[in-house]
């Protein structure tokens, strides 16, 4: 079985993988080849069009990431692209998958963004759709996102119109209150039976 250090030296080469789930690859290198920022724009623009194209009114999208180096500069990136198109960008920060996605539903955004790349090593990213319901978008819708990508016909507003940026650092708190506050989760007893969880980070 190829171990670690075999992994890292497979996927030291940039790559970019297209698909209806989403955009992930490493990070660098040339356009069209790897996760560069002019991908990360194009992608965002062709998604934002999508979901503008959708759901016309709403004009709100979720963003989150994890904690990988990149991630903040990834942010920038969508969150300006977002904008860009008249879209209001409300980002989470540091936040999981199932956070962002329960943002997307609580806040009737239009669609969501998950800066994370999984499992992959830190030079990988990837930018993962969310429909209006919090949910990985369709093969219809994501088979759209890529045509869209491919026209690069992308209607930016003018300077009047650009949307608003909010930072929301209090969605992970959220998701942590609404899974407490389930009927099923009897806080107290938990509580009481002074449980010792081991973690590994």
């Amino acid at each position: 079985m190829a171990n670690f250090a075999d992994h890292q030296r497979r996927t030291s080469h940039m790559t970019l993988i297209k698909s209806i789930s989403g955009i992930r690859g490493t990070v660098g290198g040339q356009p069209g080849s790897s996760l560069t920022p002019i991908d990360i724009v194009k992608f965002t623009a062709a998604f934002g069009q999508m979901l503008l194209a959708e759901e016309p009114e709403k004009k709100v999208v979720v963003i989150g990431r994890d904690a990988r180096t990149t991630g903040p500069m990834i942010t920038q990136l969508v969150a300006g692209t977002l904008q860009s198109l008249g879209v209001t960008v409300l980002d989470a920060g540091l936040a999981t998958t199932p956070t962002v996605e329960m943002a997307v539903a609580k806040e009737g955004a239009m669609g969501g963004i998950i800066l994370t790349a999984s499992h992959n090593p830190g030079q990988w990213n990837a930018l993962k759709l969310l429909n209006a319901k919090g949910e990985f978008i369709s093969a219809e819708q994501g088979q759209q996102v890529l045509t869209l990508a491919d026209e690069s016909a992308f209607p930016f507003v003018e300077h009047q119109k650009i949307g608003q940026y909010e930072e929301r650092n209090h969605y992970l708190d959220d998701h942590i209150q609404a899974i407490l506050d389930l009927p099923w989760v009897d806080v107290e007893a938990i509580r009481n039976r002074g449980f010792t969880v081991a973690v590994d980070a």
